[in-house]
C-alpha cells in the first residue's frame, strides 16, 4: 500500500489515493485498487478528507479544530443564488397573474 498523488488538470486540484496492488490471476499481470482519500491543501500539504462526490460533509461528519470556513466567494455566491430563486419565483407569479 501507499499513497498516490494525482493532479486534476480542469481544476488543478490534487487528490491522494491510497493505492493497493494485486495480482490478477486471469489476466496474469498486477492490478492496482486505488480509493480516494482526500483533497491535498495547497499551502500545508496536508490531505482534507472528502468523499469524493463534491459534497461538503457527510451525515457522521465531525467537525476538528483546524476546519476553514468557505470562501468568500462561495458565499457570495451563495447569497446570489437565493436572491435569483426569488427573482425567479417572484416572475414565476407575475407570468401567471398574465395569464
Amino acid at each position: 500500500m501507499g499513497i498516490v498523488y494525482q493532479t486534476d488538470k480542469r481544476s488543478g486540484i490534487t487528490y491522494a489515493y491510497e493505492n493497493q496492488s494485486f495480482w490478477d490471476k486471469e489476466l496474469k499481470r498486477s492490478r492496482s485498487k486505488r480509493t480516494l482519500i482526500g483533497r491535498v491543501d495547497k499551502e500545508t500539504g496536508e490531505i482534507v478528507p472528502t468523499d469524493g462526490r463534491c459534497r461538503k460533509r457527510s451525515p457522521n461528519y465531525k467537525p476538528t479544530d483546524h476546519e476553514q470556513p468557505l470562501p468568500k466567494t462561495m458565499k457570495g455566491l451563495k447569497e446570489e443564488v437565493l436572491k435569483l430563486r426569488e427573482e425567479n419565483a417572484a416572475l414565476k407569479e407575475q407570468l401567471r397573474a398574465l395569464r
